[in-house]
């Protein structure tokens, strides 16, 4: 960076998680993580990301705060959790715990939070359809993932 550049920050729009949710993906996540292979996460970095916006400059961050206030749900949406997923599912990179989006609310918010955004010149919509998950490992490097998860 030169003397010039804005900072820039890694940003992105994300749900936090209830602690019994983090408690219960800990566990799946030391059952289905092989250490070798994959670096596991702390459960306090565990969410449901919304948008991810890149590396954006520091000023982007009150823009995006002003998109979402005008859509904070009036109760998160009631999630349930799902079968653990490897993704991409051709060449993982992440270790993954789908989830159930129970009452609906989920995929319009995260719509709502994606047509805001890109509304606002602040994000690129993904050309794939959203798929709610949580992380709970990352690939090492120089690892080979799986093909197929062996707990649940």
């Amino acid at each position: 960076m030169t003397g010039n550049e804005a900072p820039r920050l890694r940003l992105f729009v994300a749900l936090d998680l209830p602690a019994a949710a983090e408690g219960a993906l800990g566990r799946f996540r030391d059952a289905a993580a092989d250490p070798d292979v994959w670096r596991p996460l702390d459960e306090s970095t565990f969410h449901v990301t919304l948008a991810f916006l890149g590396h954006r400059p520091e000023g982007d961050v009150a823009a995006v705060g002003r998109v979402l206030d005008g859509l904070a749900p009036r109760r998160p949406p009631a999630l349930a959790l799902g079968a653990g997923l490897l993704l991409p599912p051709r060449r993982a990179r992440v270790l993954t715990v789908a989830l159930r989006d129970v009452d609906g609310a989920l995929a319009p918010l995260q719509a709502a939070v994606s047509s805001g955004l890109a509304a606002a010149g602040l994000y690129e919509p993904e050309a794939r359809p959203f798929r709610a998950h949580v992380t709970v490992a990352r690939l090492r490097s120089g690892a080979r993932a799986p093909r197929a998860l062996e707990a649940e």
